[in-house]
């Protein structure tokens, strides 16, 4: 496959990293970049004049990734010809009659096809919750064809998210790639880094992603005591401090982001589902920590690869980006120096989609650095 990257930068010039002229042969472009960025009105039109006849994804993010570089304010471009493999996209409108679940079955359905090797996707990382989106896809792949992806951000103001396809990006979408061919082989892989600490309490009150209670009382007052003055900045600062949830009759232990909260109700709302009955409990991170996760991750998709990687999309979480401050770019460099000959991008996210290693389901992951290793034989 050929690849061709480019940063447009704050001054909303172009930066080539590559020679770019206008390709007919691009099938599809990943444009991962801040919300102010993306809302320009010209910028969509600018791709698309470049890459006439690719299907172009964008989505917000909390910090784009190209090569080892960590930029902010930007718009980072992967422009991507396959050799041997199609490409085909379809997007998703949330609304009160379209839910998340209902979401990912439509894409899914949408996307099947016999030679259906992978599927991406970007989803509204504010008006959605992931575990019911992942659920969508399961429900008809039933773990045959891999979904990695993730949530799109808004650096740490919480304001709004975008998404488009082969459109201005808007909030509320969610748009998925399916890449048909028997020659794509793809590596995926999924860790954190963080640890539990303190008591571990029960969900005693939630509503999907919404969760209302711990032990019985109010879980917004219990955390925002935990966090100290640092309850100030809530919800950014909850990012430092994410909850491990194990779910009721299972061994199955997660991670949860927050993303909002409400004090007239006292509640919080997280990327992913928080069941009643489910044990949670705080979570915290060293630099050096989220290093080795990184690491971990890239050796996990590495081996999954069984090859060279010719493509690595990283997602890591925008928690991940605040614990890691201006050490945030050696977490890209550690997975980077396992692939070598790749090129790289990505974005920091409200949330990570990967496929299970157990089962193949895809599920919704928090505060980890997931990567998606793609080649063509």
């Amino acid at each position: 496959m050929k690849i061709v990257q480019q940063a447009w930068l704050e001054d909303h010039g172009a930066t080539t990293l590559a020679p770019v002229e206008p390709d007919a042969k691009v099938q599809l472009v990943l444009a991962f970049g801040s919300r102010a960025a993306l809302d320009r009105s010209d910028f969509h039109a600018r791709l698309r004049g470049q890459y006439p006849n690719a299907e172009i994804l964008l989505g917000s993010s909390a910090g784009e990734i190209l090569g080892t570089t960590v930029y902010e304010n930007s718009v980072c471009v992967t422009a991507i010809e396959f050799e041997k493999s199609q490409v085909r996209a379809v997007s998703v409108q949330l609304t009160d009659d379209f839910d998340r679940f209902s979401a990912g079955k439509h894409l899914a359905q949408s996307l099947k096809g016999d030679t259906l090797a992978m599927v991406f996707v970007i989803s509204d990382g504010q008006n959605v919750n992931g575990s019911q989106l992942v659920d969508g896809f399961n429900a008809i792949f039933k773990g045959s064809v891999p979904v990695a992806g993730g949530l799109a951000g808004d650096g740490a103001d919480f304001i709004a998210t975008r998404v488009g396809l082969n459109a201005p990006p808007q909030s509320g979408n969610v748009a998925a790639v399916g890449i048909y061919g028997n020659d794509l082989v793809a590596g995926f892989g999924s860790q954190g880094g963080w640890e539990p600490f303190g008591p571990e309490r029960n969900v005693t009150a939630s509503e999907g992603n919404v969760l209302l209670a711990l032990n019985g009382s109010s879980a917004l007052e219990l955390y925002q005591r935990y966090l100290g003055e640092l309850a100030e900045g809530l919800p950014a600062s909850g990012l430092r401090f994410p909850l491990s949830i194990l779910l009721p009759g299972t061994d199955q232990v997660a991670v949860r982001t927050l993303l909002a909260i409400d004090e007239k109700q006292q509640s919080m709302t997280f990327a992913g589902d928080m069941p009643v009955g489910s044990k949670v409990r705080l979570m915290k991170a060293s630099s050096d920590k989220l290093i080795d996760g990184a690491t971990d991750a890239a050796l996990e998709s590495k081996s999954q690869l069984g090859t060279s990687a010719e493509l690595a999309i990283l997602v890591s979480c925008v928690g991940r980006k605040l614990v890691l401050n201006q050490r945030v770019e050696e977490e890209v460099e550690s997975v980077a120096q396992w692939f070598p000959t790749a090129a790289i991008c990505g974005f920091y996210s409200y949330g990570e989609i990967s496929p299970s290693h157990h089962d193949g389901h895809c599920q919704l992951h928090n505060q980890t650095m997931t990567i998606t290793t793609i080649s063509e034989r």
